[in-house]
């Protein structure tokens, strides 16, 4: 199968990783999510990871604790996560490298824009950790970031929602899917896309959002190979 898109910037959150113990780490969840992301580097896509940290820590719920060092905690949540991704890729011949934000030489290499690209031209998947290196950055607004910069076709933001809709469609049975959206929609509307900061990222440097479903883990193959899967946000 031809891939549509020949570099992708996926965004893994946090509780997909958990799948349902919502906490800690799901390895059967992180093995099918691996399965289909080697299926994309088999027809030749080039991938790069995000990964949040929501199944370990919310800097944003952290109670009484001062917000700087409560996101630094969520930056080591993500390291873990993209530690435990890269284990499982390796585990099926998937040649990867982990790349942090904040300097922890001896588990992962440091974020390096130029050799993340080589990475990425020679076939490795890439796998950033630690956000931006900043607090007050959600991991959306690192996947927007790392998009830009790798120069990715599409940002896939792989989530525990089918698409975007009009309204929560774990409330509404009412609830609209959309099927593609404008980025000034999302941003008039307040749709639960992301926040605001990645929207506008996205927005202003024209990178398309993909938004889908992972309960379906072969969705992330369906993606690239340019399947009517989640809603396409883009300027268009």
């Amino acid at each position: 199968m031809e891939p549509k898109y020949n570099r992708v910037l996926l965004k893994l959150s946090g509780e997909a990783l958990a799948g349902e113990k919502k906490v800690g780490l799901d390895y059967t969840v992180i093995t099918d999510i691996c399965e289909s992301i080697k299926k994309c580097v088999e027809i030749g896509v080039e991938v790069a990871i995000v990964v949040g940290g929501g199944n370990f820590w919310r800097g944003r719920s952290s109670g009484a604790m001062d917000r700087t060092r409560a996101d630094h905690i969520g930056m080591l949540a993500t390291a873990m996560n993209a530690l435990a991704v890269a284990d499982v890729l390796e585990s099926f011949d998937v040649d990867v490298r982990v790349q942090t934000a904040i300097s922890m030489q001896q588990v992962a290499e440091p974020y390096i824009r130029n050799r993340a690209m080589r990475h990425l031209q020679k076939g490795r998947v890439v796998i950033f950790g630690c956000g931006t290196g900043n607090p007050f950055f959600s991991t959306d607004t690192a996947s927007a970031l790392r998009a830009a910069e790798i120069e990715a076709d599409i940002f896939l933001k792989a989530t525990m929602v089918d698409g975007v809709y009009d309204k929560d469609p774990n409330k509404y049975d009412d609830a609209v899917k959309y099927s593609s959206l404008g980025f000034n929609e999302i941003l008039v509307k307040g749709l639960a896309v992301m926040d605001s900061t990645a929207a506008s990222m996205c927005k202003d440097n024209n990178i398309p959002i993909l938004v889908f479903d992972l309960k379906r883990p072969d969705n992330i193959f369906d993606a690239v190979c340019g399947k009517d899967v989640g809603t396409l946000v883009s300027g268009e």
